[in-house]
């Protein structure tokens, strides 16, 4: 799934010249929290998000200073002046798995994704990326998650999907990732069914591993992999 399928395409901007006050407002208006700052012909100059706008902020309430000395002081700042230049930004020839990986490098919560003249096309965003996920692996259907641990070896997906099948339920999807085992690996079905408690007696008894996937922790594959 490439990017430019997932991304908001009306895109909420700033010029530079702008003042702090004006950008805090289109975010509160608009519900979001990034603003792509370009120029006229709309080419990708910077970014400016509320975190920016934030600790450009005093400390202090308005309403415990001199207000309109501290409104008129902050007024005077542009978004030049907080904005990110030159962002991270994405082409929407990109796919879904590269922004992921982007995201997770970069620990940022959107992307500008601009064209090969760095013209803005659109934002991605973690929700834009989330909204995407939940649509490739099918859980806006009621359903469960199920996390069976496999040896690391050819047949292994055919053995459980053969045995999901027999028991004449459907898939949403399915998912495989590492485990901290490196002879293992985690395979994630989610089924069109909540009655799951007999597909998981016959998986443990074909010498399979079934855990609970709140219970998975990404954090625990090895730090150097």
């Amino acid at each position: 799934m490439f990017v430019s399928k997932s991304m908001t395409r009306k895109v909420v901007t700033i010029n530079k010249d702008a003042d702090i006050f004006e950008a805090e407002d289109k975010m509160a208006e608009h519900r979001i929290r990034h603003l792509p700052v370009v120029t006229k012909d709309y080419h990708l100059i910077g970014i400016v998000s509320d975190r920016d706008i934030r600790s450009a902020m005093p400390s202090k309430p308005l309403s415990d200073c001199n207000s309109k000395k501290i409104k008129d002081k902050i007024a005077k700042l542009k978004i030049k002046d907080i904005m990110t230049i030159d962002p991270v930004a994405i082409s929407p020839l990109h796919t879904i798995q590269d922004a992921l990986v982007l995201i997770q490098k970069t620990r940022v919560g959107a992307f500008p994704v601009i064209d090969e003249k760095g013209k803005l096309r659109g934002i991605i965003s973690v929700r834009d990326l989330l909204r995407a996920f939940i649509n490739v692996m099918g859980m806006e259907d009621p359903g469960t998650l199920m996390c069976i641990i496999v040896e690391e070896k050819l047949g292994q997906m055919k053995k459980i999907v053969d045995a999901i099948t027999e028991e004449r339920i459907s898939f949403g999807s399915v998912m495989v990732a590492r485990y901290w085992d490196k002879e293992k690996r985690a395979v994630f079905p989610y089924l069109l069914t909540q009655n799951i408690t007999s597909l998981k007696k016959k998986l443990k008894k074909m010498g399979y591993v079934v855990l609970d996937p709140m219970k998975w922790y990404i954090d625990q594959l090895p730090k150097n992999d």
